[in-house]
Formats: C-alpha cells, structure tokens, sequence
C-alpha cells in the first residue's frame, strides 16, 4: 500500500500530490531469503498529479503497483523494457477512465449510477477493451457503496455472511432485465435504462465538471455521491428506528423518501436489513404501502 504526500514545485505556491510505494520483486525476495549474499533489489514508484490534498486515486494506484510488481516478478527482461511502458501509461489507465466514461455518456450517465445503486446487471456490447474496461471500473467503484451499506448497518450484528447476497437479490428481484449498453455507434444506445432523480442530480454534477477538463475531479464527485447515498441511508435508519414507536416519525420517514430521490432502492436496502427486526419490518412494510399508493396517485 502506497502513501500520499504534499510535493512542492518550482512554480511558486504550486504543490502537488505524490504517490509513493516501496516493493521489492517476490522471486528475488525468495532467492535472498535462501541465500544470505544475495540482496533483493528494491524499487520506489512515485507519480506526481492532482492537488497537494489529493489521495482519492490511492486504492486505484495500489491496484495499479500491484499489476506492476507482479509483471516484475514474470518478466526476465531489463526492468526498462517489461515495466516502462506500463509506468508511461499510468494517468491514462488509473486516472483518466472515470473522466473517459463521463465524456462518454453525458446525460444518459444516470442510468449508468443508478444500476450501480441498485445493483442491476450491465452488459456493455459492441465496445473496445479500454471502454468496456472504464464502464465496469466506475460500476466497480459506484458499487462499493453497497458494502458501505452494510458496513454501517446495524449495531444489532445483523449484517451476516448473507446480507449481502440477499442485498442484491432484492434490489435485483424487480429488474429481471440488465442494463444493455450498445457501443457500436458514437453515442452509446441504452437498453432496459433506469433512473432517478437522485441520480439525474449527480449525473449533472459530473457533466459539469466536464467542462473544467481536470480529471482528478471526477474521482472526488464520485466520493460524494457515494458519500451522500451512505447519509441517506443513515437517515433512513435512524428515522426508522424512532418510527417504531412514533407515529410522527414514521410520516418523517415517508417525507424523507419522498423528497431524497432514490426511495425506492433506499427501502430495498433497509428491508433486507431489517428482515429478522419485527417492529422494523413493519414500519418498513408500511412505508412500502404509503410509497405504491402515493405512486399510483
């Protein structure tokens, strides 16, 4: 795991971010572990980029040395010729994909969030390596939001080894279809799409940022929104605790769900949460019932 530090530059009051790691080649390791006169090399990577406070691509670059250090470990080549290229291509494939997907989609990015956040299947057909590759990064990333889900669940030790399976059955369990996304033409065509305005919300915040071209940008807004949906979520639970006994509390919670913008999958998660809660499940079965009909309204 790498570390991040505040790097001064020539230009004055210009600082940037540097990554750092230290590693050493697991064979060579293994040979001087063996032989005592033999010493394994080490070797320290640094990228420079983004702002002096800037650590949010660190699981991306630790991933990223990772692949590095094991193409280290099977090449027998010169170090130069097995790893320079893939150090000379770092900002574009552990920077830059978020960016590339945004550019992509532009508004129909929505859809992209919000199968993240419900956990819908995406089948990406008719694409490049590199954009099939970028569309499941940002999937990967949006999804880890899931498991925040149920790392900040609840204080009763409900979350088991199954939660998280039953999680994605019942957000998955109306939407039998995946999101279909055809890349053969210059846009791409999305298939079985849904969306909210949660969603529509932040897809806004993405495009935005579009415009000011800073790559480093797309990865913090990203951050937020899962940020945001982890607070919803948070709220959602402690509303539904106080609604247990508390008639009024139970009309906040149905307010809030109105008016956060992604109720419905906010009530999926809270339902497979609360499924071995009684009094829970039946404020939670009740909110079901209020949301159908304000719908059907």
């Amino acid at each position: 795991m790498g570390s991040v530090a505040s790097v001064g530059l020539s230009i004055p009051e210009s600082k940037v971010g540097c990554y750092y790691c230290r590693f050493q080649q697991e064979n060579l390791l293994e040979m001087a572990t063996l032989e005592s006169d033999i010493n394994a090399p080490e070797y320290v990577v640094c990228f420079l980029g983004g702002s002096e406070k800037e650590d949010t691509f660190r699981l991306e670059l630790d991933k990223y040395i990772q692949s590095l250090k094991i193409n280290l470990d099977l090449e027998q080549n010169p170090l130069e010729s097995c790893v320079g290229p893939q150090l000379r291509s770092w900002f574009e494939d552990a920077i830059c994909p978020i960016q590339r997907v945004v550019q992509l989609f532009q508004d129909k990015l929505a859809s992209l969030l919000h199968a993240a956040l419900s956990y819908t299947p995406v089948e990406v057909t008719n694409a490049d390596k590199r954009t099939e590759r970028d569309i499941g990064r940002l999937q990967q990333l949006s999804r880890a939001l899931c498991a925040r889900f149920l790392a900040a669940a609840s204080l009763q030790g409900l979350v088991q080894e199954g939660t998280m399976t039953s999680l994605c059955i019942a957000m998955t369990e109306e939407q039998h279809k995946a999101l279909v996304i055809d890349c053969s033409g210059a846009r791409p065509r999305l298939h079985n799409a849904g969306s909210n305005r949660f969603c529509e919300d932040w897809m806004q915040a993405f495009v935005n940022a579009a415009e000011g071209g800073n790559p480093f940008l797309f990865r913090q807004i990203l951050e937020n929104f899962k940020l945001k949906a982890i607070q919803d979520i948070n709220n959602l639970k402690r509303f539904i605790r106080q609604a247990e006994m508390n008639h009024y509390a139970l009309f906040k919670c149905y307010l809030f769900l109105r008016s956060c913008g992604s109720g419905d999958i906010l009530l999926k998660v809270v339902k497979v949460e609360h499924a071995e809660m009684p009094e829970a499940r039946n404020v939670v079965t009740v909110l079901e019932e209020f949301m159908r009909e304000t719908a059907v309204a």
